[in-house]
Order: C-alpha cells, then sequence, then structure tokens
C-alpha cells in the first residue's frame, strides 16, 4: 500500500489585481489565500500519515517570486521532515531552473533536474515506489521530453510520471509539453501526476491521470473549490480523492428577487450571504434577477452594493460580492433588437441611408472606420443600453 498527496500551481505570491475598495482585512486575506491553502495541504498530510508528498510544478510566479514565499515552503518541509515524510517537486514554466532559487531546502524535498531522472523510495509498508519526472529550464518550454521516460515494462513496484504540461484536447492557449494520453499510457505507469491546468480534471481512471488544479483560486475564471488529491493504493489499484483547501472560494451565483426597493434587494442579497456563508470566505459575482418591470436607477444599484460591502468588514467568514447586476427578468426577452425583422436589419438602403450624411462630412469621416464591418445587432443593443440608461436618469 502506498500513500501519497498530489498537489500543483501553488503560485505563492501571485499577484491580485488591486482592489483599493476592498477592507484592509479582507485584502490581507486574499494577499495570503494560497500559503493558508498550502498549510492545509500540511496538515492533512500529517493528519493522515502519508509517505510522499508530489508537486506538479508552478510553486512560484517568476516575476513575483518573494523571500518570503521561499522561507514559507522551507518551513513546510521541515514540518513533513520531522515525520519522514518526503517532497517530490518538478519546476514549470512559471518557476523554472533558470531562475535560481537562494533558499537550500531540506534533505527530504527531491527537485527533478532539467532532464527526465527517477527517483526510488520505499513506503512505510514496503513498498518499492518509482517517480520520473524533469523539471523546465526555461519559462517558455515547448521540447516533449516524453520520450525520455522510462517504461515500467517487466520492472515491479509503483511508477508514477510526474508531468507540467498541456493535455492535446484542452483549450487553453499556454501549450507548454504538450502530450497526447496515448504517450503517457504506453509508458505502463500506475498514476500520472499532472500540474499546469488550474482546472481539477481526471484524464483516465487506467491508469490514473489527474490535474488537480491549482490549490487556490485568484479570480471568477478560476471558480469553487481548489485543493490537492489524497491517492492510495497498490499496484493493482489506485484511488484519487479530492480534498479542498482553498482559503477563499471565488464564485459565481443568481438569485430572484421580487423586490424592487433598495431595503428589500439588500435584504434578499443578505439573505443570499447568510446562506452560503457556512461554506467560508468567498467572494461573488452576483446577478439579481427582479421579477417586476420597473427599472431600478444605477444610484439605487450602488448604495445597495455599498451597503451590502460594508456590512462583510467584520465578518470572518467573509461573502464579498464584488461584482453585482440587478436586472429585470424580462428585460433579455423583449430587447429592442427583437422588434426588427431581420431583412429590416439587413436592408442596406435604410442601414446607408442612416450612415449617409455622417460619412460624407469630409472632417468626420476621416476618424471613422468603414460601417459596412459594423454589426448592426451590436449597434442597436448599443443603442438600447444608451436609452437604458437615460431612461435611469445615469
Amino acid at each position: 500500500m502506498v500513500k501519497f498527496i498530489h498537489c500543483a500551481d501553488l503560485h505563492l505570491d501571485s499577484p491580485f489585481k488591486s482592489r483599493s475598495y476592498l477592507s484592509q482585512s479582507i485584502f490581507d486575506d486574499m494577499q495570503k489565500s494560497a500559503y493558508e491553502s498550502f498549510k492545509k495541504i500540511v496538515d492533512l498530510a500529517l493528519n493522515e500519515e502519508i509517505d510522499f508528498m508530489i508537486i506538479s510544478g508552478d510553486l512560484f510566479d517568476q516575476h513575483n517570486r518573494t523571500l518570503r514565499a521561499e522561507v514559507f515552503l522551507k518551513e513546510q518541509f521541515e514540518r513533513l521532515k520531522r515525520e519522514q515524510i518526503f517532497v517530490y517537486l518538478c519546476h514549470g514554466n512559471h518557476d523554472p531552473l533558470s531562475a535560481s532559487i537562494g533558499t537550500v531546502w531540506p534533505d527530504n524535498v527531491s527537485v527533478f533536474s532539467e532532464n527526465v531522472e527517477t527517483y526510488q523510495t520505499i513506503t512505510k509498508n514496503g513498498e518499492e515506489i518509482y517517480l520520473h519526472g524533469f523539471s523546465y529550464q526555461n519559462d517558455a518550454s515547448y521540447e516533449n521530453k516524453l520520450d525520455a521516460y522510462p517504461s515500467s515494462q517487466g520492472q515491479k513496484g509503483i511508477h508514477i510520471g510526474i508531468l507540467h504540461g498541456t493535455y492535446s484536447k484542452s483549450n487553453t492557449n499556454d501549450r507548454y509539453t504538450e502530450f497526447r494520453l496515448e504517450d503517457l499510457n504506453n509508458k505502463l505507469y500506475h498514476y500520472w501526476a499532472l500540474g499546469h491546468i488550474h482546472e481539477r480534471q481526471q484524464l483516465s481512471d487506467m491508469p490514473q491521470i489527474h490535474y488537480p488544479g491549482n490549490i487556490q483560486g485568484r479570480h471568477f475564471k478560476e471558480l469553487g473549490e481548489k485543493g490537492c488529491l489524497l491517492v492510495e493504493g497498490d499496484d493493482l489499484k489506485l484511488n484519487a480523492q479530492f480534498v479542498p483547501t482553498q482559503f477563499i472560494r471565488f464564485e459565481k451565483a443568481t438569485i430572484e428577487s421580487d423586490k424592487t426597493s433598495k431595503q428589500g434587494l439588500f435584504d434578499d442579497i443578505q439573505s443570499f450571504k447568510s446562506q452560503v456563508r457556512k461554506n467560508g470566505k468567498a467572494i461573488y459575482q452576483l446577478k439579481v434577477v427582479v421579477n417586476s418591470d420597473q427599472l431600478i436607477s444605477e444610484q439605487d444599484i450602488l448604495q445597495v452594493h455599498e451597503m451590502i460591502s460594508d456590512f462583510e468588514e467584520n465578518e470572518h467568514d467573509f461573502v464579498f460580492v464584488e461584482q453585482l447586476s440587478i436586472k429585470n427578468k424580462y428585460e433579455d426577452q423583449n430587447t429592442l433588437v427583437k422588434e426588427f425583422s431581420p431583412e429590416l436589419i439587413d436592408d442596406t438602403t435604410v442601414y446607408d441611408g442612416a450612415m449617409n450624411d455622417l460619412y460624407l462630412n469630409p472632417k468626420a469621416s476621416k476618424y471613422l472606420e468603414n460601417y459596412s464591418d459594423f454589426d448592426r445587432r451590436a449597434l442597436i443593443e448599443h443603442a438600447e443600453e444608451l436609452l437604458k440608461s437615460d431612461m435611469r436618469g445615469e
């Protein structure tokens, strides 16, 4: 039997965009969120008495790496060392070997070099483990080193591949060390510990091939729970269980309200926050759909937003609504563009007639783009937004 933790993409000291509108306590929590998440991962490792931990790249952000982050990691690795728990890590595109680290890790930590190499260890139960991997030498490593990974065929023990790279069917633009499932399967390993993609994904069951995702969301493209995988089993079957460790969640939600007054909207939003507060600290994009045709002014929305934000300053498990949208239920259904037939929108005579006076003016036309390239539906939708803003008194 073997038991280990697989995590990746710590991104310690990853910068959060300027959020000057946050209270100091909430902003401080955001700044330390990745640290707190990794501390929980180490707590889990100690409580579960694992054999070792795998970190599949991007411990740091290259241009934001700080002494604080290095000292913190060393302290956490020392905690593991005291319980004879080993750490095997590779460096990814955000923390390549070329960006030297000033800290010397304790001797329970093994770092893969730029060439594929194998580390061997024996678990508390006497199981032989072989870990194969490499670190990025530079931040733009596109070369495929999978051919250098040894096959496990005919060898005893549990074999684990560690790779910071991009699955060929992923839709990400950052395509580092791209691979196909066949490439991994051909090595006949028991487990592949992947890194680089920040969304948790299981690519295969036999063998187990996993992206654990990053350990802490940083914006609304990294929603929900984040953490690590606790893996346990033997050479016949390994099982991976996700364990959430995030300090703060980024979430999107939509609620309905029958209220149109500021007080009514405030009460309904506060009620929603009370329901989700038990899930821990969170930052939300919240859309409120109002069951009414009555327009709500931007000034009223702004006041509601300020009130619900002020309420969170002294909450330990804050639920901060960073982006608030309040829309009428039928607003999207009764859009102005639907009043125009497709034939009318496509009618060049009407369109050219509307544009001619402006584009025939020599003083104006030299500053204008070719109007034949414009999206006519988008123009109508923009006009409707201007009309609504005027009706709201913005």
